[in-house]
């Protein structure tokens, strides 16, 4: 079996400043996002004509940076440890020691293009239909953070696994390595799946709800391998906070996809 190598949280440390190596996989994250949509105004014809610059690219992170830490943050807290954290208000304010849940940086996220919408006078649609495909690797880097941390363990699992490892943090079991899963999964698989899915010309929405489809289903099967959180109604055994967070994910990219593609037709037919 494996065994997790208990990474020093800390990457650099300069007298009294350190720099977490969860800070530096957030900072990694942003930076591929401008990276990723550079790429997409200079690539695809159809962002040039809808008039995307880098200029608003920038804008669009520094907006984006403050829904992912701000929603993710209070997601953690609402979502999955409300008891420690009322308890410990202080903790609230120290992100650095990671605790940022994805389903809150997404309602922080849509908050804050919302914000960005009505400044710009842009669709919201035309919005997350932009930062779709770019996000999926900013989640994988996330979930690496997770690993390095030694957070967010996996299951119990078959020690014949080639790739069981052991939590030393937590127990001598073998366990499954979920943050490298759902770095695979929600990271890398469904970047390569938005990325081809967006190149060519969609209807509005259509690229938001492949978004929502695509991560909810691999975050869904994702958690069968991770240790669930506290579950809703104490069912964490038969179905973890993460899953029941997805399914209105599931189910809203699904009524977006089936409105996006029938607008279009309405419209050609017209």
């Amino acid at each position: 079996m494996l065994i997790h190598p208990q990474f020093d949280p800390i990457a650099i440390s300069l007298g009294p400043l350190a720099v977490r190596w969860y800070g530096l996989m957030y900072l990694a994250a942003f930076l591929q996002f401008w990276w990723l949509g550079k790429q997409r105004i200079e690539t695809q014809p159809q962002l040039a004509r809808s008039g995307w610059t880098i200029t608003q690219l920038d804008d669009l992170l520094f907006y984006g940076v403050l829904g992912v830490i701000l929603g993710g943050r209070l997601g953690q807290v609402l979502f999955y440890e409300p008891g420690y954290y009322f308890s410990h208000p202080l903790e609230i304010l120290a992100v650095w020691k990671g605790g940022m849940a994805f389903h809150g940086g997404f309602l922080g996220v849509l908050v804050s293009m919302g914000l960005y919408a009505r400044k710009t006078r842009r669709t919201w649609l035309d919005i997350t239909d932009f930062i779709a495909p770019l996000v999926p690797l900013g989640l994988a880097a996330g979930r690496i953070g997770n690993f390095i941390n030694g957070e967010l363990w996996g299951r119990v699992c078959d020690p014949a696994l080639p790739w069981a490892m052991v939590f030393p943090q937590v127990d001598n079991l073998p366990r499954h390595p979920s943050q490298l899963y759902q770095a695979g999964l929600e990271g890398v698989l469904l970047f390569v799946i938005l990325w081809l899915f967006s190149r060519g010309a969609r209807p509005r929405g259509a690229v938001s709800g492949a978004f929502l489809v695509g991560y909810g289903c691999l975050r869904f099967v994702a958690e069968f391998f991770r240790t669930p959180d506290d579950g809703i109604f104490g069912l964490s055994e038969v179905i973890s906070m993460g899953q029941w967070l997805s399914l209105p994910m599931i189910l809203l990219g699904v009524a977006m996809l089936v409105w996006s593609f029938f607008a279009q037709q309405r419209r050609f037919i017209g």
